[in-house]
């Protein structure tokens, strides 16, 4: 196969998110088919093949322009010529493309734009993730807690199950100081803004606690930070030469682009992105910016570090925000899936991705951004034979 002359397959989010003690983390309404679609239809407009599931897909449609992530959905693509297949969706240990041995066949050559499942996995958990980077050391993180739903390991019930979810409630809030509010409390898991919410004293967090956990064993809390919030896109190595883009020691490294500063903000919190476009709030953060305030390099380069640690082979997204107005930064969200809309369909003008936005401030438009991506691909069974030196030091 010519890697240079990529036959591409998006797929979907059409397989139901794994359970994790009970719940499952919430899956975006229509399995992110908007983002995929507007990868496909611009990759096509570019002269890039793609695949579609209908012959003469309606550029409007979102249904007309990606295959499902389910093993039938990813063998109908591959039987069709796929080469690169562009997982546009949530990836698990248990996922087809780890697990499906009808792509044992597939797996030496196809290439996939994709974390490595076991990846994706592990470190989408993130008390889990936030916590290996602690230990480094030479990271700056927030102060954090985490707290563990204890209805979820007994087979109590009813009012007995109250008591004891409250008695934890009530450790945990004795241990937290009057003076570390606002808190920020989050499902461990979680998409976009969803469940994260300031917590302006302990009534509050112990209500928005007991509430995640209908939805999240475990609850992560975290210091408010109350500077300047922003996000850094990282980008895994390049694998294959594409214009503009040639392969070399100096792209052999993940590549961190500049921030996107981000405001507007909704009762603290950065609103999701599909209600309110993130065009409408955020900017590329400047040169001139750069050069004059080094906090914004030295946390760039904390997250290539990150990135470097994980092993990422997909786009990467870390949050960062600074303690307080011109402090340091620190980061406060790993994003293992972030959102990839952008303009070319009709209607989607206004849909560029935070990723986008860094994109363009290099001068490169988002087209050229998903061909970049494209061209980072692995080969699906280094995918399948992912290690991580951080994660198996977990272990």
């Amino acid at each position: 196969m010519d890697p240079a002359k990529p036959i591409v397959a998006v797929l979907y989010q059409a397989l139901p998110p794994p359970m994790y003690g009970g719940v499952s983390k919430p899956p975006k309404p229509g399995g992110y088919r908007d983002s995929g679609s507007d990868v496909a239809y611009c990759l096509q407009s570019a002269g890039t093949t793609v695949l579609t599931p209908v012959e003469s897909p309606d550029p409007a449609n979102q249904d007309h322009w990606c295959f499902p992530d389910t093993e039938e959905g990813i063998m109908t693509a591959l039987q069709r010529g796929a080469t690169h297949l562009w997982a546009n969706t949530v990836l698990f240990a248990d996922h087809p493309l780890q697990t499906s041995p009808r792509l044992k066949e597939y797996e030496s050559w196809i290439r996939v734009v994709a974390q490595p499942p076991l990846c994706a996995d592990r470190f989408d958990d993130k008390s889990f993730t936030n916590d290996l980077l602690r230990k480094r050391g030479d990271l700056t993180l927030p102060k954090s807690w985490t707290v563990d739903d204890p209805r979820s390991s007994d087979e109590i019930t009813g009012q007995a199950q109250n008591e004891k979810m409250q008695g934890t409630l009530t450790e945990l809030l004795s241990s937290i100081q009057d003076d570390d509010y606002p808190i920020v409390a989050k499902p461990v898991r979680g998409r976009g803004s969803h469940g994260v919410k300031i917590c302006h004293d302990a009534a509050e967090l112990s209500e928005h606690i007991a509430m995640l956990f209908d939805e999240s064993p475990r609850v992560l809390l975290e210091e408010y930070l109350t500077g300047e919030e922003g996000t850094i896109t990282v980008l895994p190595p390049l694998k294959t030469s594409i214009p503009g883009f040639e392969v070399s020691a100096q792209n052999s490294a993940h590549w961190v682009l500049p921030p996107v500063t981000r405001f507007n903000h909704v009762d603290g919190i950065a609103p999701y992105s599909g209600k309110i476009a993130v065009t409408v709030n955020s900017r590329a953060v400047t040169s001139v910016e750069m050069e004059a305030d080094p906090a914004y390099g030295q946390i760039m380069k904390e997250c290539g570090t990150v990135a470097g640690l994980l092993g990422t082979t997909a786009p990467l997204r870390i949050d960062i925000r600074r303690f307080r107005p011109g402090s340091r930064f620190a980061l406060f969200d790993i994003n293992m899936k972030p959102n990839i809309t952008g303009p070319g369909r009709p209607g989607r003008d206004d849909q560029l991705s935070l990723m986008g936005l860094a994109a363009e401030s290099v001068g490169v438009n988002y087209t050229g951004f998903l061909q970049y991506v494209l061209g980072s691909a692995q080969k699906l069974i280094d995918l399948r034979d992912f290690s991580s030196s951080l994660l198996d030091k977990s272990e």
